[in-house]
């Protein structure tokens, strides 16, 4: 899993850095301001939850046997990233207000990660 998360993390870590300098330099003169700060929003969301999960993945690494709670929160990390900044880079880009209705299923996960996290931090022993 640590791996895993690692590889992932680096990944979603280095595409965030990649969205913010597609939307300061490419996006700024092609969408609306506000469509510029929803865009912005899913890039910042994803580097805060790509940084969480690298926590994940560091602590994993560093216990013997990693509470399900541990990993459960590294995967919603990822689920939260695919559909809270995912959503929102799509409702930037082609204004369907729809899919700013989804972004919210996206948040969820991520506050079932933070959760998840906190409840696999009282177990951990290393």
């Amino acid at each position: 899993m640590t791996q895993i998360f690692l590889s992932i993390a680096a990944f979603l870590g280095g595409l965030s850095v990649a969205a913010g300098a597609f939307a300061s330099h490419a996006l700024r003169e092609k969408i609306t301001e506000r469509s510029l700060e929803i865009f912005d929003t899913g890039a910042r969301y994803q580097m805060y939850h790509a940084l969480a999960l690298l926590l994940v993945a560091v602590l994993i690494s560093r216990t013997e046997s990693p509470p399900a709670t541990l990993i459960a929160s590294g995967w919603l990390f990822i689920i939260g990233i695919a559909i809270f900044s995912g959503s929102l880079y799509a409702l930037s880009l082609t204004g369907v207000k729809s899919l700013g209705a989804i972004a919210p299923l996206g948040g969820a996960a991520f506050l079932a990660g933070w959760g998840a996290l906190a409840f696999a931090a009282w177990s951990l022993k290393f």
